[in-house]
């Protein structure tokens, strides 16, 4: 880094596939980076302080503060990490290639995490929880999986890599999704995966810890 450079610091929560994302970007890419923890469920939700809504009106993680500004939203956060430190990159030079890995990005960021995100699961209900967010993955899943048989290579599209995938929750049987089950297992064994993972961050509760 050059003279004066801050190093970019992350708020993120171990769970947050959101923040995984954002932090499996930054290994790809070798950003050294800091973290700060913010929980979602303890003292009613850490992402409602004052301090963290004036960093992040939308009182969600990932939030990175990185080049004297602080991003929001994992893909905004990705895509601005892509333009400004281009190498080694994460979306491909083709642009047909490149719309797919948006298409995908979005299908997962916009149309299954939302559904089954812990705002949304409070206002199911407690009893419920479990089956409403399998339905959202599934349902989801069902369009990834048919999606990812026309662009995947060894990964989401083609051969190169991109944050698109991550943990799986909600105990969803990957039976009916063989391109999504192959996929997630080569990209949990590449190195950028592995250190970013949600067993293994600062915050991650001693009894999750891998």
């Amino acid at each position: 880094p050059q003279a004066g450079y801050i190093i970019p610091i992350l708020y993120s929560y171990f769970r947050s596939s959101c923040s995984w994302r954002v932090r499996i970007a930054l290994a790809l890419k070798n950003i050294d980076y800091e973290t700060v923890a913010v929980n979602l469920t303890k003292d009613g939700g850490q992402q409602f302080s004052e301090e963290f809504q004036a960093l992040n009106p939308m009182k969600q993680v990932p939030a990175l503060k990185i080049d004297g500004i602080t991003i929001s939203q994992s893909l905004a956060i990705i895509e601005y990490l892509e333009e400004t430190r281009p190498t080694p990159r994460l979306l491909p030079q083709d642009p047909k290639k490149r719309a797919q890995v948006r298409m995908v990005s979005d299908l997962i960021a916009s149309g299954i995490q939302p559904l089954q995100n812990l705002s949304v699961l409070k206002q199911v209900g407690q009893e419920n929880q479990l089956t409403w967010a399998q339905q959202a993955i599934t349902s989801g899943f069902n369009a990834l999986e048919q999606t990812l048989q026309s662009t995947a290579g060894r990964f989401c599209v083609g051969d190169e890599v991109s944050p698109s995938l991550g943990r799986l929750r909600f105990k969803v049987d990957l039976t009916p999704y063989p391109t999504i089950s192959r996929i997630n297992k080569s990209l949990l064994a590449l190195e950028a995966f592995h250190v970013s993972h949600p067993c293994r961050q600062p915050d991650t509760p001693p009894e999750l810890r891998a």
